[in-house]
């Protein structure tokens, strides 16, 4: 089979297209043809070399599978050949999904949405799964209060906005004025344009002094350390950055605030949740381009790039089929 192999840690030319034997899945897996995947920050911090000690080179990446079952080892009983699956790939096994099939556990796997493409499933994956575990396991948002996100119109972000409008919540978001009615459009109640206004003065200026109850960082830089002065008391902040930020957090102490950082973990529950507000159209992920597998480095290298232009994920076609 065709894969996209990371044959040492660096730039996008890092990667190399390769024939690589085809996986044989064995008691309890799955074996899936993989029609798309997409690119995440999480795919250039692995390629790049932030997590040495985890990957073994050389590797298969990618963290995002939308396929049809091939085959299935013993034991299995959810899944038979021909289903439509998706699911996001245990992270830093060196088995990603930058290929043309992939093997994974019965139990990371979920019936794709059928109402979705196989370019919005792969694209949804990780993003979803990452946002229903901030948004609901962590920060326990509930229906009625209210929630900043950092970063509404990128791939985590946009996807937060539509659940955290799912759940009820007022949602606040900070983008470029660009692309402030893409996310009004996703059901962002107010918009910040981080380029033109500090987000702290617009949260207490519409919140009339309170703050939110919720921050959602996507972003680093200082957010953890500043959120804290757009927080309400008891109010939570969740972050999916791994990257050092100031950790000055005396404002938090004083808004009695708890933090939370998020590790994507991998279980079909959560995918099949996702279903359920795909189905009663409320979540919708957004394809902002599309790459062949061969391309894989030219979509590193747009989505590393600081004026993308992207709004939502990149995705790439593994099936050749799905670029026309």
């Amino acid at each position: 089979m065709k894969a996209v192999v990371l044959k040492s840690f660096g730039g996008p030319d890092s990667f190399e297209l390769r024939d690589v034997p085809k996986p044989v899945p064995h008691a309890g897996e799955v074996l899936v043809r993989v029609h798309a995947t997409s690119i995440s920050p999480l795919d250039f911090q692995v390629r790049r070399g932030d997590y040495p000690d985890l990957v073994k080179l050389p590797a298969i990446t990618g963290h995002d599978v939308s396929g049809v079952v091939e085959a299935v080892g013993p034991g299995v009983t959810s899944f038979s050949p021909g289903d439509e699956v998706w699911y996001t790939p245990q992270i830093f096994d060196g088995q990603g999904s930058y290929a043309e099939y992939h093997v994974a556990a019965e139990n990371i796997i979920a019936k794709k949405p059928a109402s979705l493409s196989h370019l919005e499933a792969a694209s949804l994956s990780l993003v979803g799964g990452t946002a229903w575990e901030a948004l609901v396991v962590r920060a326990g948002l509930r229906v009625g209060e209210s929630i900043l996100i950092h970063g509404g119109a990128g791939g985590v972000g946009h996807v937060a906005v539509q659940l955290a409008k799912a759940i009820g919540a007022r949602v606040f978001t900070t983008v470029r004025d660009a692309n402030a009615e893409f996310v009004k459009g996703l059901g962002a109640d107010v918009t910040i344009d981080y380029e033109k206004e500090d987000y702290v003065d617009a949260i207490m200026r519409e919140t009339a002094g309170r703050g939110v109850d919720v921050v959602f960082d996507t972003i680093g830089g200082n957010a953890l350390s500043r959120s804290p002065d757009a927080l309400a008391q008891l109010g939570r902040v969740i972050s999916i950055v791994d990257t050092a930020q100031p950790q000055n957090l005396i404002q938090a102490w004083g808004k009695n605030a708890s933090y939370h950082f998020i590790f994507t973990r991998q279980n079909r529950g959560k995918l099949d949740e996702l279903t359920a507000l795909i189905e009663r159209g409320q979540l919708r992920p957004h394809v902002g381009a599309v790459y062949a597998l061969a391309d894989v480095p030219r979509a590193h290298a747009r989505l590393e790039s600081p004026s993308n232009g992207l709004i939502g994920k990149i995705a790439i076609a593994v099936d050749p089929g799905l670029m026309s």
